[in-house]
């Protein structure tokens, strides 16, 4: 069931990302994030009360809660420095730098969650950065 998930999350952000180039035409930056970011929310919680998982607030760590938080503020940063790209940049080119997340993610992975580091994500992120560089110069 995750590959599901997963594929419709990369369908979703490809939208997104052609949607937000039409929607910042004219409007600063950071409104854009601003609005998006309520829109989320205000889903997320529609979502939340639908499936009855708020009962689940009181269970939440202290530990969860800060790193959730954490979580939070680099989503934040990511989507107001993505839209700052993609005002000014071309959408061809915005995605693939942005998408060097994975490579990022899988070296961070490595250091602090101690998740192996094979053959197969080495050539994984020579492959992904080797492709950004082509995508984006």
């Amino acid at each position: 069931m995750w590959m599901a998930f997963a594929i419709l999350s990369a369908v979703f952000a490809a939208l997104t990302s052609i949607l937000a180039k039409v929607g910042i035409e004219n409007v600063n930056s950071n409104l854009a994030t601003a609005i998006r970011t309520v829109v989320v929310v205000v889903m997320a919680w529609v979502i939340v009360f639908i499936t009855h998982a708020q009962s689940g607030l009181s269970e939440i760590s202290r530990k969860s809660w800060v790193f959730l938080i954490l979580s939070g503020l680099a989503t934040g940063a990511s989507w107001l420095c993505y839209y700052k790209a993609l005002q000014s940049g071309d959408v061809s080119k915005v995605v693939p730098i942005d998408k060097m997340s994975v490579v990022i993610t899988l070296i961070l992975a490595f250091v602090f969650l101690r998740e192996k580091f094979t053959a197969k994500s080495l050539v994984g992120c020579i492959l992904i950065t080797a492709g950004t560089l082509i995508m984006a110069l």
